[in-house]
């Protein structure tokens, strides 16, 4: 699975090479809610090496090889068939401009849960100040399962993770026919 191709975007794996711009990436304001990275290049370039066989992350680029954001699939959990989706970020708005990126870059990591890891759900964390991103989530078929209480710190903010999911008769009967119509659009 080195290189999916959709209509308007690609997903390609991370590489050590990608150290740099993911760095920017997570250094930008447009990543103050994920997790903290790395606070340099060697640590981000390490930190890429070392990502476990129990992950698939991914750079989103254009169809011309321009780099344009992030998306993983981690703790993917093949007896149980369940992954986690995470470090979804579009780095370079941009680029993006005029292009369906965002849709196509989750339609094409629940393709790959669902249909090459024969996955039955793919599960999320969105920190409780997000409303942005959980409205969207919801609105691409994720469901609200459940609240982790004071769950993450971000600048020395105590926050709940809200818990979402989506099961794959869920994308296939909900998400997917909307996401392509996004993609349409």
């Amino acid at each position: 699975m080195k290189s999916i191709a959709g209509e308007y975007i690609n997903l390609r794996l991370l590489c050590k090479n990608d150290a740099e711009i993911t760095l920017r990436w997570r250094q930008s304001d447009r990543a103050s809610l994920l997790n903290k990275g790395a606070e340099s290049l060697k640590q981000q370039a390490q930190w890429i090496l070392a990502r476990p066989e129990s992950e698939l992350n991914y750079i989103i680029e254009t169809k011309d090889k321009k780099p344009i954001g992030m998306i993983s699939l981690i703790a993917i959990d093949k007896v149980n068939r369940r992954a986690e989706s995470a470090r979804f970020l579009i780095g370079n708005r941009e680029v993006a401009k005029g292009i369906p990126a965002a849709v196509e870059a989750m339609k094409l990591l629940y393709e790959i849960a669902f249909y090459e890891l024969k996955l039955l759900r793919v599960h999320g964390l969105v920190v409780q100040s997000n409303q942005p991103m959980l409205i969207w989530q919801k609105y691409l078929g994720m469901k609200q399962e459940g609240i982790l209480r004071s769950h993450f710190v971000f600048n020395g903010v105590v926050q709940d993770a809200i818990c979402v999911g989506i099961l794959a008769e869920e994308f296939e009967e909900v998400a997917l026919p909307k996401m392509k119509l996004l993609i349409k659009m």
